[in-house]
């Protein structure tokens, strides 16, 4: 290799190497073989009889390099240009799972898209890996099955927060996966499972401490959920807002969020020389409509007509008009002037589980069209009388508790008291 003569270490530790083998069954092509010596024709003691078995052989391919070995792929074609690059090209899967008491679950929330089909086959998952390069997948009969039955006990067996279920129950589905990166993202706050710093870091150096074990290079992102992240809280609503994202909008919380973790991914896997770097990539992606469209490939292929997946991902298109709308919308308003210092997004979370946003006990079906947009933004100067969040309901009102649980979630004081904090706290590298 005349162009790396002269390489150093470094140079050479970022080369990925390749290549494919065809391995044969049954030890033989299948055809007849023969020996012979110059001059001789077809002499009996120079020939093999013909076998029953053989004429099948598999091709596979594999990848290493400096930092990782990469997986073997069975290629069922010939190993052309095309199908190099189509190996090649990275794939995210995701194993997700349902609501669990008042937080919500991705699955949950993609159902409220009409036709959205979270239960997939291995076989299909593949073949949408393979067709689109990402899914959102859950549970199922032979896809970490014992993980379904654990994550269904939880929630009823008041062990949501255990942290040794917590842990088995994401590694072992990013394990099923197969991947080689992973970045977890590991809330703290008023509305996530742990409350304060130090809990979750415990639970985020568990986590990355179990997938590094496995092979798989795991970072996690500490990150802030006292109050709700972006406009949105419940399952439909949330699903129009990441659109929103996904269309180069969107609020700045979200949107701060989703480029730091992608940008991280970028760069503990490799793809990106920084984090920084990393992060510009995403938000590019956000911007050019790169993210959206594989978004809206991946809604076809797991299930979404296409003309409704078409119009979801349309730049003008009203996000609402394909999801289920709730009967009833209600405005509370502010008490008096003031700053936004506080949204209590726990508060918010257990009123939309009462109001059906959530399931009591595994296995009961849940409202899509419930949920809440806030109309507020922290820190904002708000007067006595303005709306700041709207309730959408399928009851006919909501009670004197609700409202009341609803106003306490709202603090407005002094601009003085109002402090600016990043929703990333905290990184913690692979081990």
């Amino acid at each position: 290799m005349e162009v790396g003569r002269n390489w150093t270490l470094e140079q050479w530790k970022k080369v990925a190497w390749s290549d494919e083998t065809c391995f044969l069954l049954h030890h033989v092509f299948g055809r007849v073989c023969v020996r012979r010596l110059p001059g001789e024709v077809m002499a009996p003691r120079c020939t093999v009889g013909r076998r029953q078995a053989g004429g099948v052989s598999v091709m596979l391919w594999a990848m290493f390099c400096w930092k990782t070995l990469g997986p073997t792929i069975h290629v069922d074609v010939n190993l052309k240009r095309a199908t190099y690059l189509n190996i090649t090209a990275d794939q995210v899967p995701m194993i997700s799972g349902r609501g669990l008491a008042h937080t919500g679950g991705t699955l949950d929330k993609l159902e409220s898209i009409p036709g959205f089909k979270v239960n997939q086959s291995v076989e299909q998952v593949k073949q949408i890996l393979q067709d689109v390069g990402c899914c959102i997948v859950g549970q199922t009969e032979t896809l970490v099955p014992a993980d379904r039955v654990l994550y269904a006990l939880r929630d009823a067996t008041s062990t949501v927060d255990s942290l040794p279920l917590i842990t088995g129950s994401i590694i072992s589905k990013k394990g099923a996966e197969g991947l080689s990166a992973l970045v977890l993202d590991v809330k703290f706050g008023r509305a996530a499972l742990y409350k304060d710093l130090d809990s979750a870091r415990h639970l985020a150096q568990a986590l990355v401490t179990a997938g590094n074990s496995l092979g798989v290079k795991t970072g996690a992102v500490l990150s802030r959920m006292d109050a709700p992240i972006g406009r949105c809280v419940g399952n439909a609503v949330e699903v129009c807002e990441a659109l929103e994202c996904l269309k180069g909008r969107g609020p700045d919380d979200l949107k701060e969020l989703v480029t730091a973790l992608g940008g991280y991914l970028l760069w503990i896997s490799g793809h990106s020389p920084s984090l920084e770097i990393g992060k510009n990539e995403i938000a590019l992606k956000l911007k050019d409509g790169g993210a959206l469209k594989k978004f809206q490939a991946m809604l076809v292929a797991q299930g979404v007509h296409e003309d409704v997946a078409c119009s979801l991902c349309s730049d003008g298109n009203n996000n609402f008009q394909h999801m289920k709308k709730a009967a009833y919308h209600t405005d509370l308003k502010v008490q008096h002037d003031g700053t936004v210092l506080e949204i209590d997004g726990l508060a918010l979370a257990q009123v939309l589980h009462m109001l059906g946003a959530g399931r009591t006990k595994s296995g009961e079906q849940i409202d899509h069209s419930v949920g809440a947009e806030i109309l507020v933004d922290m820190g904002q100067q708000v007067m006595k009388g303005q709306s700041w969040i709207r309730i959408h309901h399928n009851s006919s009102e909501l009670s004197t508790h609700h409202h009341s649980e609803l106003q306490t979630a709202l603090v407005i004081g002094s601009s003085n008291s109002y402090k600016t904090e990043s929703r990333v706290a905290e990184f913690i590298p692979p081990k």
